[in-house]
């Protein structure tokens, strides 16, 4: 079974893959000072909580990450616990997409396994958009090549932001304001969030069509399902499509049996 690992700058997505099924996910916290070690303590602990042993089930591992101490760390923890086949995604991956970056040792491995995932989902042109603790917005053309794309901060952050500088507002709970027109406070600050990322992600989506031609959308990451559907652009949600990408990287860079 292939364990795939996407580590965030925030949270950490893990799927456990038989085949091309995602039989098991799990998100947990990124904690950059973990040891190799911890790691795979904790995934052991994760595995046993669905009744399987890391050494007897897990085959193969596939990582990409954002927050190279996590990187690092989980390099070691499968050489020395697991001593299976292991693909982290970086320069030199075989993806099977070309990358039309002037410097692609500067793009993230998330963004790669994203448009991986979401050419193989539903072919070019598309749009990918994830929302993390930034929110990237890539091109795939009609041909599988990554074009590039746009790299905004995420609605938490935005948020975090606001209440930092903003010595008279409060913290709110991220939710879906009851009318667009606020009349108060709180759902005001929740109207921007949400109808604002809404309408942003619109207006990016709209204007790259405008470059690649019709192309369709494609949302994953935690508030993917949240935000999508207060979108006008957004065709689908795919919570694991960075799992899948992952899954297909794999395949592409280790020979099966």
């Amino acid at each position: 079974m292939l364990l795939a690992i996407d580590v965030g700058n925030t949270q950490t997505v893990i799927g456990l893959y038989e085949g091309a099924d995602l039989v098991h996910h799990w998100r947990v916290a990124t904690v950059d000072a973990r040891t190799s070690d911890e790691q795979a303590m904790l995934l052991a602990q994760l595995l046993d909580l669905d009744g399987r042993r890391a050494e007897e089930h897990v085959t193969g591992i596939a990582v990409s990450s954002v927050v190279p101490r996590v990187t690092a760390a989980l390099r070691e923890m499968a050489g020395r616990w697991y001593k299976v086949p292991t693909v982290i995604v970086e320069p030199g991956t075989r993806t099977g997409m070309s990358i039309l970056y002037d410097n692609p040792r500067d793009l993230g491995a998330d963004r790669i396994a994203d448009a991986v995932g979401a050419y193989d989902l539903y072919g070019g042109p598309c749009i990918v958009v994830d929302f993390g603790t930034a929110t990237t917005i890539d091109a795939v053309s009609a041909k599988g090549e990554f074009l590039g794309g746009a790299i905004i901060p995420g609605v938490q952050i935005s948020l975090d932001a606001l209440f930092a500088q903003a010595a008279a507002l409060r913290r709110v709970e991220l939710a879906e304001p009851r009318r667009l027109i606020g009349r108060s406070t709180t759902e005001s600050i929740q109207s921007g969030a949400v109808y604002g990322f809404a309408a942003q992600v619109d207006g990016l989506c709209r204007r790259i069509a405008d470059e690649i031609g019709p192309a369709t959308v494609v949302a994953t990451g935690g508030l993917a399902g949240f935000v999508a559907r207060l979108s006008e652009a957004i065709d689908h949600v795919e919570p694991w499509l960075t799992l899948h990408g992952l899954r297909i990287l794999f395949g592409r860079n280790v020979e099966q049996d």
